[in-house]
């Protein structure tokens, strides 16, 4: 089986082709040059998100550094996303992003994970799969995502959490492991945070 056919299939793998490896590094020549940009290049910064993303929507903001094992190739972005600092995206094989979802610092989305079984672990042989996270989620700060759960739209993922399994849409989730803890309700249409209203005043 081809090597590139076994990232994106599931099945287990024996990383260090030469050939997937100098791919590799080309694609993380492009994540160094990202993250060596200045706050006042954005325009390069934008530049930069389109070659090396596999798809990446208009008006999106990541905050460097971004880390990423294949510098984005296999990250599909939506539109209007933004990830604060230290986001890292183990994207070895695909992760899918819905519009307007944004990222606490130091959050983690993994694709990629290895057998438990100790004899197949030392000879490093791992397994690839995809994570998608839906329209208009939040994404707390240090969440971790692990390989093939997906996220639902409108969702809030406390900070912190480990997500382990499926979240659904239009929840608040929290945890390790994270489990929903409510649904999104009327409460939230009127309280922004604690006691605090939200005011007509306040929005544009």
């Amino acid at each position: 089986m081809n090597i590139k056919d076994q990232l994106h299939n599931g099945s287990l793998y024996l990383p260090g082709d030469e050939q997937l490896a100098k791919e590799q590094t080309i694609c993380l020549e492009k994540l160094y040059d990202f993250n060596q940009t200045r706050p006042l290049e954005y325009d390069k910064r934008t530049s930069l998100l389109k070659e090396m993303f596999a798809e990446i929507g208009e008006g999106c903001y990541i905050e460097p550094p971004l880390h990423s094992n294949w510098g984005g190739k296999h990250v599909h972005f939506g539109k209007k996303i933004y990830a604060n600092f230290n986001l890292t995206l183990v994207d070895d094989t695909h992760i899918y992003v819905g519009d307007y979802t944004m990222f606490g610092p130091n959050v983690t989305v993994a694709t990629a994970g290895h057998p438990i079984l100790p004899e197949l672990r030392e000879q490093a042989y791992q397994y690839n799969a995809p994570v998608s996270i839906g329209k208009n989620c939040w994404i707390g700060a240090g969440a971790i995502l692990l390989p093939g759960v997906s996220i639902g739209d409108n969702t809030v993922i406390g900070a912190g959490s480990i997500v382990t399994k499926d979240i659904p849409a239009n929840v608040v989730a929290v945890g390790n492991p994270c489990k929903v803890l409510r649904e999104i309700n009327e409460h939230d249409a009127k309280y922004y945070f604690k006691n605090r209203k939200i005011a007509d005043s306040d929005l544009i």
